[in-house]
């Protein structure tokens, strides 16, 4: 993934402005704002906000909250044999293999999987995103609930760690892979005002193929790739096995170990 866009991170109040610098500091992003800015990071009160300048239209700022919208709803309802993720990644009511989430993005196919009891290593390579799921994860664990407690099972621990092998708490069971694919205009059209920002911010992953050789050697067990029905096989790569839903499927790379027919 190559990062062009410039997002610089700044603070409403004099209080946050100690933080907004740290956060742009570790994520490697300014802290002054130009006329140019097409997006621009907010933090108000400990909430970082994603705002897109430059939007045809007038869209909320993207903020990451484990407590609200899509990512609440979907905790609250997740049952183990109705997710395909967890079929595929080989969760059971025994076993919780650890994961590492190599593509994380927003931090929603790791929360469901850390709600059935998974241990998470997130891995998100762009650096805005980043910053915004490292603020989400934060509030969300300072909180004394079944939420807080799943987050507390998710650890972001990077950007290049699938590259370097750096920065790993322990060897993962399971590597997943859920890489940006290019969108069709209908596509676009159907995708929610949030993912509209996410994907004008990132784009797709054109260096997606790269990231399954690496995923392989971290993984004790198997790998696992979330992609479009009608998108072709990572790195042209056939997996072990398929499991199916409505718009996605996910591939199966089996290595060795559990449960290793993903029917």
């Amino acid at each position: 993934m190559t990062v062009t866009t410039r997002v610089p991170v700044l603070a409403n109040s004099d209080a946050d402005i100690v933080t907004a610098k740290t956060i742009a500091e570790r994520w490697g992003l300014p802290s002054e704002a130009r006329d140019d800015d097409a997006f621009q990071l907010w933090l108000n009160d400990g909430v970082l906000a994603l705002h897109w300048l430059q939007s045809p239209q007038k869209m909320s700022p993207l903020v990451v909250d484990f407590h609200q919208g899509k990512a609440a709803y979907r905790a609250q309802n997740t049952q183990l044999k109705n997710e395909a993720i967890a079929k595929a990644v080989g969760v059971t009511g025994q076993f919780k293999p650890s994961v590492v989430d190599g593509t994380a993005g927003l931090g929603r196919d790791a929360f469901v999987l850390a709600g059935l009891g998974c241990n998470v290593q997130l891995i998100e390579r762009h650096p805005v995103v980043a910053a915004l799921l490292d603020n989400g994860l934060h509030r969300a664990q300072l909180e004394a609930d079944d939420i807080g407690e799943a987050c507390q099972r998710m650890h972001l621990i990077g950007t290049d760690n699938l590259y370097t092998g750096k920065g790993f708490t322990h060897e993962p069971d399971v590597v997943y892979l859920d890489p940006m694919y290019p969108k069709t205009g209908k596509q676009k059209a159907q995708v929610k005002k949030d993912m509209q920002m996410f994907q004008q911010l990132v784009g797709s992953d054109d260096d997606a193929d790269a990231l399954l050789e690496p995923a392989l050697a971290h993984a004790k067990f198997r790998v696992v790739v979330k992609r479009p029905n009608s998108a072709p096989f990572l790195a042209e790569r056939e997996p072990n096995s398929q499991i199916k839903s409505k718009k996605h499927r996910f591939d199966v790379y089996i290595k060795r170990g559990f449960n290793e027919s993903a029917n």
